[in-house]
């Protein structure tokens, strides 16, 4: 009886130690591949030869910014991304437009101060229902002098945004995301600690 019983003993060790040998291999393999496999974009995403180019080319961001800075949208055009064309220019038409509506107007108003100044008294404010009086004119001028000004500070304001969107965007584009996005518990035993790892892979 104690000779079965010691056999049975020897033969579950047996099967302990060489479970804590295969789970030692299994770690040691997991590390090393860790190290030789790099997480790259390579694994995460299928992308044309064009744009792996574009990933893996470590100035991709710095030539989007300056396209961008020569003609605005060259930049995304360059990413691939010509949808945001439309978006560029309507900031930047939007802001000329008023730029130069603005600007119009605060001609007009300075013109007809100008002539007032030298005795006509022919300009388009004086046939209003309630005509505009001089000093009027001169507050009407800094009126669309101040939004002028506003407009243009939007225009430049949509030009270095274009700059600024293709260069982040390129940046993104190389930015290293997987999509594996996975939460794998991972038991540990070995001889050295005993413990849980829950692993978060993206």
């Amino acid at each position: 009886m104690k000779i079965k019983l010691f056999i049975g003993s020897l033969f579950m060790f047996l099967s302990f130690w060489a479970f804590g040998q295969e789970d030692d291999k299994e770690e040691n393999s997991r590390e090393q591949n860790e190290f030789i496999i790099p997480d790259s974009l390579a694994y995460a995403k299928n992308f044309s030869p064009r744009i792996q180019r574009l990933v893996n080319d470590p100035l991709t961001p710095s030539k989007a910014a300056f396209y961008s800075a020569i003609v605005p949208g060259l930049g995304q055009a360059y990413l691939g991304k010509a949808w945001k064309i439309p978006l560029v220019y309507a900031a930047m038409g939007t802001s000329f437009y008023y730029y130069n509506l603005q600007n119009n107007q605060m001609k007009e108003y300075r013109t007809a101060y100008k002539q007032r100044l030298n005795g006509i008294f022919n300009d388009r404010f004086l046939e209003k229902d309630i005509p505009i009086t001089t000093d009027q004119l001169l507050i009407g001028i800094e009126f669309h002098k101040n939004y002028r000004d506003i407009a243009m500070l939007l225009l430049a304001a949509s030009y270095m945004l274009n700059i600024l969107e293709a260069n982040v965007s390129a940046h993104l584009l190389q930015f290293n995301v997987n999509d594996d996005l996975s939460i794998t518990p991972d038991l540990i035993f070995d001889e050295y600690q005993r413990g849980i790892r829950l692993a978060v892979k993206f």
